[in-house]
């Protein structure tokens, strides 16, 4: 069984009156969008489960038609605490709306199914919630503080993420150096209370834009990245670069 609360407890090291949650208690809820990831989805949810934390997988297949759902429905199904399915394709953006309302752990997690991210970063990512102030509403894994393994990415895909991640900040005046990057963690309650609207990749300046506005406490750890190439399955093109810009500009400004 979760345990759904928070556990607060006193560090004698901390300031009086500072809580801090108990790393041995919390859930973490993992929430992976996947879309014809046959070959990869196995391996995806044996690396979640042996992150070494505590977690909720929550499965949300948008559609898949090479396999994967069938493979989720039958050898894997014992493996996932949630499994949701979508009777048509309809976008990263929605898949991961539907798996947010069905999380129940204290932390929320997006994890893509074609291992690019690894997670055991998770025990990084975790600790803005915990050690110091253990004050974080929002945690950024940053592909660009390169501080754990990086397997170097193509100049101009690079270049465009950096681009995209310098015009966000521009505009919700954050300095954040990775805004594209999969691995955000969220406190529950603050991911459950944002409205959201876009169905594919426009989510990442979407919710950034909006955890701006509410003036979450938002940190960056360096994470590992093991980029993947078009021929292997990358789904994200020029067409979503330009819908992030789009984005940019509506949720920090037209959108209320």
């Amino acid at each position: 069984m979760l345990k759904k609360g928070v556990v607060w407890v006193i560090v004698g090291s901390m300031m009086e009156g500072e809580m801090q949650m108990n790393k041995e208690d919390l859930v973490i809820s993992v929430v992976i969008p996947c879309y014809n990831e046959v070959g990869t989805i196995e391996l995806a949810l044996e690396r979640v489960r042996n992150c070494g934390l505590r977690t909720e997988i929550i499965v949300v297949d948008d559609g898949s038609t090479d396999g994967t759902r069938e493979l989720l429905k039958g050898k894997l199904k014992d493996r996932v605490d949630k499994i949701l399915f979508h009777r048509k394709n309809m976008g990263k953006g929605r898949a991961l709306r539907t798996g947010f309302q069905a999380a129940g752990g204290d932390l929320v997690i997006v994890q893509d199914a074609d291992l690019e991210y690894d997670p055991k970063d998770f025990q990084r990512l975790v600790e803005p919630f915990i050690y110091g102030d253990g004050d974080a509403d929002v945690v950024y894994g940053s592909r660009y503080l390169r501080a754990g393994r990086f397997r170097v990415d193509g100049f101009y895909h690079e270049l465009g993420n950096k681009l995209l991640t310098g015009i966000s900040n521009i505009c919700s005046d954050l300095a954040l150096t990775d805004m594209e990057t999969c691995y955000k963690m969220f406190r529950r309650d603050v991911i459950q209370s944002i409205e959201l609207k876009e169905n594919r990749f426009g989510f990442e300046p979407e919710i950034t834009a909006k955890i701006a506005k509410r003036r979450c406490k938002i940190y960056e750890i360096p994470i590992s990245y093991h980029p993947r190439t078009f021929e292997q399955g990358k789904k994200i093109g020029m067409k979503d670069a330009f819908r992030a810009l789009y984005c940019i500009i509506r949720y920090n400004f037209f959108d209320r």
